[in-house]
């Protein structure tokens, strides 16, 4: 009887000390509070950039510049869009110079559309705003011409 006294002792020790473990490895988890997720482990652990006023002045000022940038930029669309009306004959392959116009234009506005360079991106509006007046100019020249000639044809007998 003693012998099975002693051993119910060792094995209700044994279960104590596994018990006891148990619950100082849990409460050890619990103090030290790891990160339960990636993020939470990269956020803990991965050196961060302190933001400063000037940082938040200069992308306020960005923002200020690419939402302006962006309005310009669809206004030189709408207004190349809008020209694209005047060009009404067909080239080499029987296809209307409007369609081609605004294919092209569509491409050329998407291919820049992702640039974040402030400098470029003036670079772009102006030049494309130059090409819009140079090929406006030169319709307008054409059609004068065109116009004189008719005129000129029609008062000749």
């Amino acid at each position: 009887m003693t012998a099975n006294i002693q051993k119910f002792r060792n094995l209700s020790t044994a279960m104590s000390h596994s018990f006891e473990s148990r619950c100082l490895l849990h409460h050890y988890r619990f103090l030290h509070h790891g990160p339960d997720t990636m993020e939470e482990l990269l956020d803990r652990h991965v050196v961060k950039k302190e933001k400063s006023l000037d940082d938040d002045k200069n992308e306020l000022l960005n923002r200020q510049r690419l939402t302006s940038s962006r309005r310009e930029a669809l206004s030189l669309y709408r207004d190349v869009i809008r020209a694209t009306r005047f060009f009404m004959w067909a080239n080499s392959q029987g296809n209307l110079w409007r369609d081609v116009l605004r294919e092209n234009v569509r491409k050329e506005f998407e291919e820049a559309r992702f640039e974040r360079d402030p400098e470029v991106i003036t670079r772009l509006l102006i030049g494309g705003r130059d090409a819009l007046q140079a090929a406006l100019d030169k319709l307008a020249e054409k059609q004068k011409k065109e116009i004189d000639k008719q005129l000129g044809s029609s008062n000749t007998p």
